[in-house]
């Protein structure tokens, strides 16, 4: 079993969300902690190791550590805004 970390933007993020999206989110970060890998799961591309599951119109992007089983979340956001500074 993979164990979940939130960097501060994302738990900040978490925390922005309203309330029927949090709920779900708040599921799919913990079935990351079983499969880091889930159906619908796509690779950046021109990243090396980022991944990113969508909810609803959110975001989540994060980065798996399979040597270590560590899914490390990086951003959270709205679809419109994830993409930006990454």
């Amino acid at each position: 079993m993979y164990k979940v970390v939130l960097s501060k933007k994302a738990e900040k993020q978490l925390d922005a969300i309203p309330n029927p999206y949090y709920k779900a989110i708040k599921d799919n970060l913990i079935n990351l902690a079983i499969d880091p890998r889930p159906y619908g799961y796509r690779k950046l591309v021109g990243y090396t190791d980022l991944y990113r599951i969508q909810v609803g119109s959110y975001r989540i992007i994060y980065s798996i550590h399979d040597g270590i089983l560590k899914v490390e979340v990086i951003k959270i956001d709205h679809r419109k805004q994830v993409y930006r500074n990454l």
